[in-house]
């Protein structure tokens, strides 16, 4: 009986700790500091997530761009997540200096950071489409459903803003 208990507590801390692993998104800024999108607890946090190659990304820049200048000063934290791939042999290969390329040319107001396998936030927030942008409440949970895709004939700074003023 008491290697029986011994076992279930041990599959118990085995899934608890598999649970906390998944829960974590880490990524990496273009210098190389990781950054964890779940160490912003007390700030409303937007993620822009997207690729350079994406057609819609220029759009998706200049949202991102109006974000950060309407939520600067509050405690509103944004970043633009680059799925672009870290293998040279994937299709979707982006540089690093390919992607301060593309925050020069875009003029991106937000730190950009890479999700190293391009994978990672995708599943945690189950995206299944870019350019999208997601928000975390203060505790780091995800708040509602994720903005995907962008027309651009539509302001989607507007319900994005919406739901962030809701959470400040």
């Amino acid at each position: 009986m008491r290697i029986l208990s011994k076992t279930l507590s041990l599959i118990g801390l085995v899934a608890v700790m598999s649970i906390v692993a998944f829960s974590q998104v880490n990524v990496t800024s273009l210098d190389g500091k990781s950054i964890s999108l779940d160490g912003q607890k007390g700030k409303v946090v937007i993620l822009a997530i997207g690729a350079s190659w994406v057609p819609l990304s220029d759009e998706q820049a200049l949202a991102t761009n109006a974000l950060a200048k309407k939520y600067t000063g509050k405690d509103v934290v944004i970043y633009f997540v680059a799925t672009d791939s870290t293998s040279a042999k994937s299709k979707n290969y982006a540089s690093n200096a390919q992607l301060n390329t593309f925050v020069t040319k875009q003029k991106l107001a937000v730190t950009l950071v890479r999700d190293p396998d391009g994978a990672a936030t995708l599943k945690k927030f189950n995206i299944d489409q870019i350019p999208s942008f997601i928000i975390l409440d203060k505790t780091g949970n995800k708040a509602g459903e994720s903005f995907g895709g962008i027309d651009p004939k539509f302001d989607i700074t507007v319900p994005i803003s919406t739901a962030v003023d809701k959470l400040l």
